[in-house]
């Protein structure tokens, strides 16, 4: 009963040397003296500030893209045992994929993830043929939804390649309806699984990136005032500190402060002081000389205004408050100098197609006051509405006028303190977001005499509405954010054009010793660069000369290495192109490693191309022969140029003048040579 345990236990296992070999040496090549430099390298200026604010957990926003490629860099930094402490603030004084991956930076894990999509399906395909439906099938197709959505969730490069993967797995797809072998029931159940690997898991993960993103990042930190009042009163510390307490319905005689939605240039409040406009400006034309309104991007007792009953004279909320409701007139009258917001048909000081807004002065002349507003709730649910604070995004609509109050962006001269200006914006000329405000900081005023008045609103304003934001308002409004928010694009010494990349025409010089010559830079291998343009060209070139075969019903390769032979340019040369074409169509500063995803589908395609050659166009052996020396010399000075350039790979030599102008094989290249 027990003899199968007398028998021996054989293990097999199948193991490909070069991969193992390969391996080996791509990590050697990435942790050789991975610890030097000793100092902030480039960009890891800005990676690493967002990782100690995963560990404080700190709310901070970064354009660049989703945040699960900085939630991994902060998880290498947590297990790592980094606490977050340490100033990131000052960087020290092939080739170019072995830097990039050496430091912490995005795109070694944005190009992981895509490889791995790419193998993902192939196994897929592979399991399609012989097992459907099976474990293994399951497994990698599930596996190219998930790094499909770990690479847009790194970077919105990534959907570059995701949109590549969807678009192969459609044809393969479409392909499978036309099987007449397989049944309708069958073909539903392929296409029901490839939609919700491919499609419904990503999305889910994509999801699901935010939401640990902002359960981690729970407390105000500096990057709040981009985002709206509602999302600040989410975090803790900060606005949510200021805004507990507050009532939430705004009342007539509530005392408000009014900050601009759409934030641009800066996020501003509403704001009015004692100066009034010049009688006459620069250009000639001529003001109300009324008070000054405007919008102040700093806290500030001036931006504190009452919600005012036409009908009545008091600035106190009575008692039952009477809340504002949509479609009510309204009087804001500003807090410390008691004076209505008022418009009229004069031309504003920067913008004269529009009327100037100001704090109305009785001259006792022929301009009477035009201070009366309709409150309009863009984002509510019914016509009967209450004005809410922080959650209600409110227009104010001149009654006389039809005009509305809108924050035009333009900076004001110095007699307006460089403040911005604030226009009354005629209804028929379209919305905007600029014309839209929210009620930050509230509270229900209860003195009528002035002087109270002003003592109250001096003192700290104190309803919680962070449990009325939930999750997915939260991510909407911080995608939103990434999508629009534009880091300053002026031009970087570094930065370069699309057309410089396929050339290697560019570098950067991402550090230099604060002391000797050794320096690191952002270099390729030129002969893998040209290798890898020469294998695009080739594989072009060739796909065409196949495909005018084809036509004339001249079949040069069979059937499966010809499907083999499609299927890798989709992937590679596709690969490539999706990567890299789109560039040319994008208004931001560009660097050098934005070509490196396209790259590395370059270099793929180098295999490919070489292993056609030798088992297509080689007929005889001696071709063979001649076509394998020429490949071996190809790698030799492929690793020649690798370690020429190993100095300014790894910058842990120092090169004389001389040296580092030997290395300077192109004009464009900037090796940073010191002036002693």
């Amino acid at each position: 009963m027990w003899g199968f345990l007398k028998r021996p236990i054989v293990v097999t296992a199948d193991i490909n040397l070069s991969l193992v070999a390969l391996t080996g040496m791509g990590l050697l090549s990435r942790l050789w003296r991975l610890t030097y430099p000793p100092a902030v390298v480039f960009d890891e200026v800005y990676y690493g500030q967002y990782i100690s604010f995963y560990m404080k957990r700190i709310f901070f926003l970064d354009d660049s893209g989703p945040p699960f490629g900085h939630m991994v860099l902060a998880l290498g930094g947590y297990l790592g045992g980094f606490d977050g402490h340490f100033l990131w603030n000052r960087i020290g004084a092939e080739n170019a994929l072995i830097t990039q991956s050496r430091l912490m930076l995005l795109e070694s894990v944005l190009i992981f993830f895509n490889l791995l999509a790419v193998l993902s399906y192939l196994k897929f395909f592979n399991c399609q043929k012989h097992s459907p439906f099976s474990l293994s099938w399951w497994f990698w197709l599930t596996l190219t939804g998930v790094a499909c959505s770990c690479a847009v969730g790194i970077k919105y490069m990534g959907m570059f390649t995701y949109v590549l993967m969807l678009a192969v797995a459609a044809v393969h797809a479409w392909h499978l309806i036309g099987d007449q072998t397989l049944s309708n029931v069958c073909v539903f159940c392929h296409l029901l699984a490839r939609a919700v690997a491919l499609l419904v898991i990503p999305v889910v993960l994509y999801l699901l990136f935010f939401y640990v993103h902002l359960i981690l990042l729970f407390r105000s930190g500096p990057h709040d005032q981009i985002m709206s009042s509602a999302f600040q009163a989410s975090l803790e510390g900060g606005l949510a500190r200021i805004t507990q307490g507050q009532p939430l319905e705004v009342a007539f005689g509530s005392q408000v402060t009014l900050r601009n939605v759409f934030g641009k240039p800066v996020p501003c409040w509403l704001h009015s002081h004692q100066d009034t406009y010049p009688m006459i400006y620069e250009n000639g034309r001529g003001s109300s000389h009324q008070q000054q309104v405007t919008c102040y991007p700093f806290k500030d007792v001036n931006n504190w205004w009452i919600v005012k009953n036409p009908g009545r004279h008091q600035l106190v909320v009575s008692s039952p408050p009477r809340p504002v409701r949509h479609g009510d007139m309204v009087q804001l009258v500003h807090g410390m100098t008691t004076r209505s917001l008022n418009t009229h048909d004069v031309a504003a000081p920067l913008s004269p197609h529009s009327q100037e807004v100001s704090c109305y002065i009785d001259y006792n002349i022929s301009m009477p006051a035009q201070n009366l507003w309709r409150l309009e709730i863009v984002n509510r649910g019914s016509d009967t509405d209450v004005w809410k604070t922080i959650l209600s995004e409110v227009r104010f609509v001149h009654v006389n006028t039809s005009a509305v109050l809108k924050l035009s962006g333009a900076h004001l001269p110095d007699w307006g303190y460089r403040q911005l200006e604030i226009v009354g914006e005629k209804l028929s000329r379209g919305y905007h977001e600029s014309m839209v405000w929210n009620v930050e900081e509230h509270r229900y005023g209860a003195s009528q005499e002035q002087r109270e008045r002003e003592r109250e609103l001096h003192s700290p304003a104190q309803v919680d509405v962070s449990r009325n934001l939930s999750f997915m308002a939260r991510f909407l409004e911080l995608q939103w954010k990434m999508l629009v928010l534009r880091s300053d694009d002026s031009e970087h010494k570094y930065s370069s054009s699309p057309l410089e990349w396929v050339t290697l025409d560019t570098n950067i010089a991402y550090w230099l010793h604060p002391r000797t010559s050794a320096q690191i830079h952002l270099l390729g291998n030129i002969v893998i660069w040209i290798s890898g343009s020469l294998a695009l060209a080739i594989y072009a070139l060739l796909s065409l000369w196949y495909l005018l075969r084809r036509r004339r019903n001249v079949h040069d390769l069979p059937q499966d290495a010809w499907l083999r032979w499609v299927l890798a340019g989709a992937l590679c040369a596709g690969g490539w192109a999706v990567n890299y074409l789109p560039f040319f169509l994008m208004e931001k500063t560009l660097f050098l490693y934005h070509y490196l995803p396209a790259l590395t589908f370059q270099i793929l395609l180098l295999p490919v191309v070489l292993q056609h050659i030798s088992d297509h166009l080689c007929r005889s052996q001696l071709q063979r022969s001649v076509f394998s020396a020429l490949v071996v010399a190809w790698y030799s000075s492929a690793c020649h140029v690798s370690h020429t350039l190993r100095p300014l790979t790894y910058g842990d030599k120092s090169l004389s003048p001389h040296e580092l102008k030997a290395l300077r094989w192109k004009d464009s290249w900037d090796i940073l040579i010191r002036k002693h």
